[in-house]
């Protein structure tokens, strides 16, 4: 197994590691739409939190040689599920649809800083 945190992960000192590497695949920890290095979550609502959550999962797999066509399964939390189609508009936009990553969703009750949603992926990330 391989610990992966960014010297800025390291020094915000998280109580997680931000993936994990085991074989040929990359556990991603759940990403929330928090401005980079910061404790706080971007302004404009699930929209907004959505675009930066998919931001923020794009810097760990570029700092890993990967992109979004490496991931192949998601996990969804949203804190109001009829939030789900403002939700999807903007995921969307980061994959070819022909290639969809499998997916779950569920309605979380309290989410890391009052965050609307949470995502957390896994990458295929062949051997080196």
């Amino acid at each position: 197994m391989e610990f992966i945190n960014s010297p800025a992960a390291k020094v915000a000192k998280l109580p997680f590691s931000q993936a994990v590497r085991v074989g040929d695949i990359l556990y991603l920890s759940g990403a929330l739409g928090n401005v980079p290095g910061k404790p706080e979550l971007v302004p404009g609502g699930v929209e907004a939190e959505t675009r930066q959550t998919m931001e923020n999962i794009g810097t760990v797999l570029r700092e890993n040689g990967l992109g979004f066509p490496d991931i192949f399964k998601c996990t969804v939390m949203l804190a109001d599920m009829s939030k789900w189609s403002d939700f999807n508009r903007i995921y969307l936009e980061y994959f070819d649809p022909d290639r969809l990553p499998a997916r779950s969703a569920f309605g979380a009750n309290g989410l890391a800083l009052g965050a609307q949603l949470e995502l957390e992926c896994m990458a295929y990330m062949p051997g080196r």
